[in-house]
């Protein structure tokens, strides 16, 4: 299943919602939602909330759609689970849901100390049992990392939505495999991609289903696809352990500015060549990605849209 990342850092939730029409109409099979409340530079310039975007777009559609967030700091795992529910007993067998440990940039804006990597691993662990006994339709009461009294969700869907597991390395992957329904990763160079997988497969993932995330920068020429790249996520190349700690927008674009187009190219799917996308996405699926969602990262959405629905998806789906 190949699907369409609907990019609340980049574009408004009025232009995000066109596009999730046209991708469904261009043959795409769903649609992956981020959930930010800062983008990673002024030049991206959005942030709508993903949440009220999404019972939209899936009023307006009939695919399936998912969101990556991070419950525990602004999004409280009681009101992630009241959401989850409600879209999915709106829209049943059509929203499944990824949780992550976060960013700081976005869940510092409570004020709450943001915490070293492992606390953050203990409290995300805390969050997805929480959402999963609201799914049960158990009265929870938890003190931990976070605190929960008396919750209980009266509105529950027929069909539970999966709850898969964020992971951008293989420790982290094997670590969340043996609880998460699913796992949902970002692509990287081929070796350590497989080295993810086999990770996560090890630890107690193996027959779960497996998402991909794929940035890539498509345009009529290659040289427009490397700019429109350069342009939009010359801030997102970074490590992960750099990514989760910084704290606003101006400090991501100050560090961007040292970025080159070469470090760019290594991070991002950059071709104008139809062709050359297919053969990237045939081995995703070779490694068992059985749901992958493409971002196309630089501005040229309609085009991306339209010419993947006439000549990459056919070939793959």
């Amino acid at each position: 299943m190949i699907g369409y990342q609907a990019s609340h850092e980049q574009f408004s939730p009025s232009e995000l919602l066109q596009y999730a029409v046209l991708a469904q109409k261009a043959g795409f099979k769903a649609v992956n939602s981020s959930d930010h409340f800062l983008p990673w530079s002024k030049r991206q310039g959005q942030s709508g909330y993903s949440f009220a975007w999404l019972g939209a777009a899936m009023a307006q559609t009939s695919i399936p759609y998912g969101v990556v967030c991070t419950p525990g700091y602004r999004n409280h795992p009681a009101i992630v689970a009241q959401a989850a529910a409600t879209l999915a007993q709106m829209f049943p067998d059509r929203f499944w849901m990824a949780l992550g440990s976060g960013e700081a940039m976005n869940e510092k804006i409570t004020g709450e100390k943001w915490p070293i990597k492992p606390l953050r691993n203990e409290r995300l662990y805390e969050c997805y049992h929480i959402i999963k006994k609201l799914f049960a339709g158990e009265t929870v009461n938890h003190y931990g990392h976070v605190t929960v009294e008396d919750a209980k969700l009266y509105t529950l869907p027929t069909k539970l939505p999966l709850l898969v597991g964020a992971a951008v390395t293989k420790a982290t992957a094997e670590w969340m495999a043996p609880w998460v329904d699913g796992l949902i990763t970002v692509h990287q160079e081929p070796k350590k991609l497989k080295e993810l997988v086999d990770a996560f497969r090890k630890g107690g993932g193996n027959g779960k289903p497996m998402y991909l995330k794929v940035q890539l920068s498509y345009a009529a020429t290659d040289e427009a696809a490397k700019q429109g790249a350069f342009d939009q996520w010359r801030t997102n190349v970074f490590d992960s352990i750099v990514l989760g700690d910084m704290r606003t927008v101006e400090q991501f674009d100050a560090l961007g500015e040292a970025v080159s187009i070469e470090k760019v190219e290594s991070m991002v799917r950059i071709s104008s060549n139809i062709q050359q996308h297919i053969d990237w996405i045939k081995q995703d699926i070779d490694l068992g990605f059985e749901k992958i969602i493409l971002h196309q990262v630089n501005r040229e959405q309609e085009l991306f849209i339209n010419d993947f629905g006439d000549k990459v998806l056919p070939k793959i789906l």
